[in-house]
């Protein structure tokens, strides 16, 4: 028997039950559709066979090793994710472009590790913050540090001081959009402020 989370409270929002007892099994649709995402993400390119592929990953995932019962504070918002993976597929055509650019034309650039404090503070945003930032060309995240929220980037590309404070922006830009598109209402209004402000309230 097949019932939504419309008929039973006690489960997760957007959810779907199968069978009966202790072979009863929840599939989280945000979930599956955030574990769709990562695979996408983590093969480097979109297609539809990817995109498929991730989706019945993500359900055999979710029915061979169900997870108790938990909010692990998962939201899913349709234009939210739509401008994340919009965001992320540019950011891949624009800096593929310019790293070519870099090693072909320019003159070699000088590299830096930057630590750039982050505004989310739940682990799983951090990790999705994390993951997203990590298959953008010309950078690639060397450790996140949950205690602090911060994120270590390489960053190829760091000569000037305005390339530093571009990967800065490109790294607080791709977590905001990844909070809209999955965070809770709490998480989003932390995004929303100006990260440099943050930082000094704090300091």
């Amino acid at each position: 028997m097949i019932t939504w989370s419309s008929s039973a409270p006690e489960r997760p929002p957007l959810s779907v039950a199968f069978g009966h007892g202790q072979h009863r099994r929840v599939l989280d649709l945000p979930l599956i559709v955030w574990l769709a995402v990562i695979w996408v993400l983590l093969w480097g390119t979109f297609s539809w066979a990817t995109l498929i592929t991730g989706l019945l990953v993500a359900v055999v995932l979710c029915l061979a090793f169900p997870l108790p019962p938990a909010d692990l504070g998962l939201r899913l918002h349709p234009w939210g994710v739509l401008r994340l993976v919009a965001y992320l597929l540019w950011d891949m055509w624009v800096s593929g472009i310019r790293v070519t650019k870099q090693i072909f034309v320019d003159h070699p650039h000088r590299a830096a590790v930057l630590a750039i404090p982050l505004r989310c503070r739940s682990e799983l945003m951090l990790t999705a913050t994390a993951v997203a930032n990590s298959n953008i060309p010309g950078g690639s995240v060397i450790e996140l540090r949950r205690a602090t929220a911060t994120l270590f980037v390489h960053v190829l590309d760091a000569d000037r001081p305005e390339a530093l404070e571009t990967a800065r922006r490109s790294v607080w830009r791709t977590e905001e959009l990844t909070v809209r598109a999955f965070g809770s209402r709490e998480e989003i209004a932390r995004v929303s402020a100006d990260p440099r402000q943050q930082q000094e309230d704090a300091t």
